[in-house]
């Protein structure tokens, strides 16, 4: 384990004269999963805590799944802490992410122990992932708040909650489906499809671990949720109405964790050949697309958005990834351009496409600098998988989306884009949910672009950009109001021990 530093060491120093001094700072210890969707948005988290709420952080990570480029994003401000590897080749190879996590902090709660009593005092909470929930126990045992961290939006969180009350009176053993179709607050219907895989089917392997999950992350004191209230309004006072009957844990709306365009995104971000391109494109010409760090398209569908992307007749900036050969949609595992994928990028396109679209077109291997690239006065629009954090970022910066849902709650995510937020156009699937054929991204990407629908979702998304400023502001801001109510609960059980 790297040796913790202390609350008054120069690695947790303040980044600014408003906070108080930092010996008197109480401390709060974040535990992160890996996987950029989770270990980003919590980094900025603990980033808000002590910029903002006189706290001192320390983010953890697992030496296990550890990826130094990721860990690279946690501020100065912020101490860091890695917990010692643990043996876990006795999981099955094709065991879910969920699954290994899981294991991941239950194997590692000696050492978590250790560091939590080894933090300068005053420990104030400890904040786990939601996948890493396994440690809250440890907060209880200690006699802290444990508060779990929620990276997707509160319509997920509305999902848990329907999955354990329609459990709970059940018997050992006893699974129940989910109805069809799902209604959730803020008029959110889910067919089954629009469901996450493992909650689709209560035969399925997943779904006791579901269970099982969902009823550990009820045992906290709270949840940090990745949003804020402009995006799930009705969702929000749902959840208030259930706290004060005491049926649910208090939710607190204290996103979006966003990364500013002038962060350090990589050392190498800076003179992206990317960024480059896109300094020489007409202001909002260009429609970037990206499927994320584990998204994955087949053979052919690789080459349908290349053929759809050349139809559509407008600029493009794409994100390609190495192909899945085996029809699986969610290739686990960042990774990052380099000089030795550049010159596999040829093979990956069909042939020709890159001589035919020169002059409007830019592909790049496997990564590009997203904060920058949708904040860049040229990118008009996102084709996207509808990751959480990928929609937040294209939010906060006014881009309106081309919505292509791949895997995970992806779906939800979308329809919450396109019905409730009206901030996407779905680029939609075959019948059966097969390939997304060259004509329809094409006709997708005009419509955004050009079309009447098109227009409505571009004054939208500029619309929801405001809100995202509002509800960060320092002085009425519904999320830091909300993160600063959590803060305060965490300092007054300070207070009541001394």
């Amino acid at each position: 384990m790297e040796p913790l530093p202390s609350a008054g060491s120069a690695a947790a120093a303040p980044p600014t004269e408003q906070l108080a001094p930092t010996r008197t700072r109480p401390h709060v210890v974040l535990l992160a999963s890996p996987g950029a969707g989770h270990l980003l948005p919590l980094a900025e988290l603990a980033q808000r805590l002590v910029e903002h709420h006189g706290f001192a952080a320390t983010f953890v990570t697992f030496t296990n799944r550890a990826d130094p480029k990721l860990l690279s994003h946690v501020p100065a401000s912020v101490a860091t802490a890695a917990l010692p590897a643990v043996q876990i080749d006795d999981l099955p190879a094709d065991a879910h992410f969920g699954l290994v996590v899981l294991e991941l902090t239950r194997r590692s709660l000696p050492s978590l122990r250790a560091l939590l009593r080894s933090v300068a005092p005053p420990l104030a909470a400890l904040v786990p992932d939601f996948f890493c929930s396994a440690a809250l126990p440890v907060a209880a045992e200690l006699g802290v708040p444990g508060y779990v961290f929620v990276p997707c939006n509160l319509t997920w969180v509305a999902l848990m909650r329907h999955v354990l009350e329609l459990h709970d009176g059940a018997g050992p053993g006893e699974y129940r489906d989910l109805p069809e179709p799902l209604e959730l607050p803020g008029g959110m219907s889910l067919q089954r499809a629009d469901l996450p895989e493992p909650y689709r089917d209560c035969n399925g392997p997943a779904y006791p671990l579901l269970v099982d999950w969902g009823r550990r992350n009820r045992g906290t004191d709270g949840f940090l949720v990745n949003t804020f209230r402009a995006m799930e309004p009705a969702a929000a006072e749902a959840f208030e109405v259930a706290a004060e009957q005491g049926s649910f844990p208090p939710v607190f709306l204290v996103g979006p964790f966003v990364r500013s365009p002038d962060s350090d995104e990589f050392p190498d971000a800076s003179s992206s050949p990317c960024l480059e391109w896109l300094d020489r494109q007409p202001a909002g010409s260009v429609v970037y697309v990206s499927f994320g760090s584990s998204g994955a398209l087949s053979v052919e569908q690789t080459a349908e958005v290349a053929a759809g992307l050349e139809a559509s007749g407008h600029r493009f900036l794409w994100v390609v990834r190495m192909p899945s050969l085996d029809g699986r949609h969610f290739a686990m595992g960042t990774r990052y351009g380099n000089d030795d994928e550049d010159p596999l990028l040829a093979a990956w396109l069909p042939e020709g496409f890159a001589e035919r679209t020169r002059d409007r077109g830019l592909a790049v291997a496997a990564w590009a600098p997203q904060v920058r690239v949708l904040s860049h006065p040229a990118t008009a629009a996102f084709v996207t998988h509808c990751g959480w954090n990928s929609a937040l970022e294209s939010v906060k910066h006014g881009v309106p989306m081309v919505s292509w849902p791949m895997f995970a709650e992806q779906r939800m995510n979308a329809l919450l884009l396109e019905g409730n937020l009206g901030v996407a156009l779905r680029a939609r699937a075959q019948e059966g949910g097969g390939v997304v054929t060259g004509e329809e991204l094409a006709a997708a990407v005009k419509e955004l672009m050009e079309g009447e629908k098109g227009r409505a979702v571009r004054a939208r998304a500029r619309d929801l950009q405001q809100t995202v400023e509002r509800a960060l502001g320092a002085a009425e801001g519904s999320s830091h109001r909300a993160l600063e109510e959590v803060g305060a609960k965490w300092k007054a059980v300070l207070g009541r021990e001394r």
